[in-house]
């Protein structure tokens, strides 16, 4: 297996060999899993269909579910097959691929993440100018620059990895392919490829995050500023939610990709890459649902709706 042209399958070695500990596990991820599609959907779905829910804020909303739906989909689905039938081996142009989407809609979510910061800088520094700045044609614009800068990020980095070499093994250890565990097994001089990706890493997390940071010192000062207790508290009621999942999307990610090198222990890092690939699409949902009475209501609507029409 000198030439990666050779090489058709890995193996992904998973999380545990224990049998007992796979079953907990499966059930943990299909419920995960479940929930996190349900609960995106319950966000999509009502911002599709209530006209009250047009605003740019909501149109932002409805594409991170999408992305969250689409990440966890990406790593989770093929888990759940290989814990439930025992096959752990996935071919070369699968693991490619399922590489590319995770890496995709995963760092689209960073610079969707930045793009509702600003959304909400507009929002509550710039009230009167809300939906002249915010029009459809510029969120839109905005969310097609994410998936633009992300392939530009990525396309790089990705290309390069696949003329690596594998020589002496092609068993990944981790429960999905992504790159630190494949460039472990590499026989090839994986030096430059890993500070490419830690380049690249280091400038999506600079890049999203000042602009995060930025729109949310704006935001306090203005905020600190208005006369009232219940303007300053309501005004933060609709920020809360996007700090909370900014908070752990960054967290874990930062914890799982900035590393100095792609040989460190893998250990740890493939528990956090599971909790990020399925609870964080879990949670989000609920954040901002249980925090927003809008999308409740638009739900409550629908699900009337729905009832209605079954009985007639």
């Amino acid at each position: 297996m000198r030439n990666h042209t050779s090489l058709t399958s890995f193996i992904l070695l998973g999380l545990t060999d224990d049998p007992q500990l796979q079953i907990l596990i499966f059930i943990f991820l299909l419920i995960t899993y479940m929930l996190s599609i349900t609960g995106n959907l319950t966000i999509i779905i009502p911002i599709l269909m209530d006209s009250h829910l047009k605003t740019a804020m909501y149109f932002f909303l409805q594409n991170f579910s999408f992305l969250e739906i689409s990440f966890t989909s990406a790593c989770i689905p093929r888990f759940l097959y290989s814990l439930a039938t025992g096959d752990r081996t996935i071919t070369y142009n699968a693991c490619a691929c399922q590489l590319f989407f995770t890496y995709l809609f995963g760092v689209t979510e960073f610079f969707l993440l930045a793009a509702m910061s600003f959304d909400r800088y507009i929002a509550i520094c710039k009230p009167l100018y809300y939906m002249i700045i915010m029009n459809h044609r510029v969120c839109k614009r905005l969310i097609f620059c994410c998936w633009m800068t992300t392939l530009l990020v990525l396309l790089p980095p990705l290309s390069l990895g696949l003329d690596l070499d594998f020589c002496d093994s092609n068993a990944i250890d981790h429960f999905a392919c992504d790159a630190n565990p494949i460039l472990k097994i590499s026989c090839s001089d994986t030096w430059f490829i890993e500070q490419m990706i830690i380049v690249c890493s280091v400038l999506i997390f600079i890049m999203t995050l000042v602009c995060v940071i930025l729109s949310y010192l704006y935001i306090i000062r203005t905020i600190l500023r208005f006369p009232s207790a219940q303007q300053r508290t309501n005004a933060f009621s609709t920020c809360s939610s996007h700090m909370i999942v900014v908070s752990i999307t960054y967290g874990s990610c930062i914890f799982v990709y900035i590393k100095p090198s792609a040989k460190d222990e893998m250990a740890i890092n493939k528990g956090v890459f599971m909790l990020t690939t399925s609870i964080s699409p879990m949670l989000n949902p609920f954040i901002y649902t249980l925090r927003n009475k809008q999308v409740k209501q638009a739900f409550n609507d629908l699900v009337k709706r729905f009832i209605l029409l079954s009985k007639n």
